[in-house]
């Protein structure tokens, strides 16, 4: 369970805990729904560090194996692992600021560069 709100409403929560007949929930400032991590002011940071964590994990490894892949396949893998997370419940990121906006371009940059085989200068 989550409390939603600015920083303001939530700092004036005193409760943590919800006790019900029968048990107890602790009150969380993430919870994980469909595979989207949203946290309690619906920032959305939590999401995108972990969407970036994963890119960057499958473009590591796909790197490594990177001299035995034709070109299409190179390019079926990125849109397997990197396309299609950055694309998967992308609405809810709807209004995210300019820099976790970023942080997505910053990924995608890097699998396009990838694919392509360009250097960063």
């Amino acid at each position: 369970m989550i409390w939603l709100g600015t920083r303001h409403q939530l700092s004036k929560l005193t409760e943590n805990t919800l006790t019900l007949p029968n048990a107890t929930a602790q009150f969380s400032t993430v919870v994980n729904d469909l595979g989207v991590q949203i946290d309690n002011q619906l920032s959305m940071s939590n999401h995108i560090a972990k969407l970036s964590r994963s890119c960057f994990f499958h473009l590591r490894q796909l790197r490594l194996i990177r001299q035995s892949l034709t070109p299409e396949a190179m390019n079926t893998l990125v849109q397997s692992f990197i396309t299609n997370r950055l694309d998967s419940c992308n609405s809810v990121l709807i209004g995210i600021n300019s820099q976790l906006l970023q942080r997505m371009q910053v990924i995608q940059n890097a699998a396009a560069r990838f694919v392509t085989g360009a250097r960063r200068y």
